[in-house]
């Protein structure tokens, strides 16, 4: 069957109407109108032009320029369609969003799918999220380190040999109140203040190491992230030294590099190295420990001395005679 001329175009127009109807999605974006068609300019808009025609048209349907309730109530409506339209328009990525979808209108959920992550999720600053995280961490890792080291200050001042050390430092000091005034107060008042200064004599005088030792701003995160390119520089300054005067001019080593060599060797954090006490420090150097050799023998000799003493131990012979007749995994009960 032939159609005419008028018959086509009027075919012609349907189909394109269908095509323009699919490619607005109700519910996103400017609904099923053109966000450009909303704000009168062209596809290809600058971003100047589209700041232009939304002022033009706002002012020209706001709300407040208009009397009546109908009126009023369809300029509303306009005037919220066309603020939509901007939003979606300034924004460059928004934008591209919206031309994706005026290119390919066949993908509908893919259109959904773009519109609804840029518009549900929130948009943080991914270096505001960072910070906020270091922050968290750094304030979780002082108050952790504040927390030992608190408890550590209360369990020495329970510990008889350390609480009258510093009893008599702080007699020395005159820190007790022995006024005539002070003898008017109750025991627990007296107690309360000698554990006060007992903690305050312990905490300025004592040295404590390791995982419970006092904390420090500069032990932080923040911190430790903060001065990272100054320790580097320092790193790469210390072992080019230690290049230079122990392996090219071969020259002995030092209290604190026999050390260091002995916590390698040890296989310690220096946490862990500087909580040990300064004797057994001491001893390790006496055994010349940063030497390999030497390190190897006591190493050996260690684990010698550990069996033994786990061949002493009655308990440790009980498990073995017990294997022995038993084997492993298997369960009995003794009546005895």
């Amino acid at each position: 069957m032939l159609l005419t001329i008028s018959q086509a175009t009027f075919l012609l127009a349907i189909f394109i109407g269908n095509v323009s109807a699919q490619t607005y999605l109700e519910g996103i974006y400017c609904g099923k109108v053109s966000c450009y068609g909303v704000l009168e300019v062209e596809r290809d808009a600058p971003k100047g032009e589209i700041s232009k025609s939304y002022r033009r048209l706002a002012k020209k349907f706001h709300p407040d320029m208009h009397r009546g309730v109908e009126a009023k109530k369809e300029a509303e409506e306009k005037f919220k369609l066309i603020a939509t339209a901007y939003e979606i328009l300034k924004d460059e990525e928004s934008r591209a969003d919206y031309d994706y979808m005026l290119d390919n209108p066949e993908k509908i959920y893919s259109h959904y799918y773009r519109y609804y992550r840029r518009h549900v999720t929130p948009k943080v600053d991914v270096r505001i999220v960072v910070a906020v995280t270091i922050t968290i961490i750094s304030a979780v890792q002082y108050f952790s380190a504040s927390q030992r080291y608190n408890s550590a200050i209360t369990y020495l001042s329970t510990v008889p040999k350390y609480r009258l050390k510093a009893l008599d430092m702080a007699k020395k000091l005159g820190k007790f109140d022995t006024s005539k005034k002070s003898r008017r107060r109750t025991k627990n008042e007296m107690k309360e203040e000698e554990d006060m200064i007992i903690r305050q004599v312990l905490e300025d005088n004592i040295d404590i190491r390791g995982g419970y030792a006092k904390p420090k701003v500069t032990d932080v995160l923040w911190i430790q992230l903060l001065l990272l390119p100054v320790n580097i520089v320092l790193y790469i300054a210390w072992y080019l030294r230690w290049v230079w005067k122990f392996n090219i001019k071969k020259m002995e080593y030092g209290k604190e590099e026999k050390l260091y060599l002995i916590r390698k060797r040890l296989k310690m954090t220096q946490i862990a190295f500087d909580a040990l006490e300064e004797e057994k420090r001491e001893t390790f150097l006496k055994q010349e420990l940063w030497i390999e050799e030497k390190y190897q023998q006591w190493f050996t000799k260690r684990e010698e001395d550990m069996k033994k003493q786990l061949a002493e131990n009655a308990r440790y012979k009980a498990c073995r005679r017990y294997m022995k007749n038993h084997g492993a995994g298997r369960i009995t009960f003794d009546d005895s």
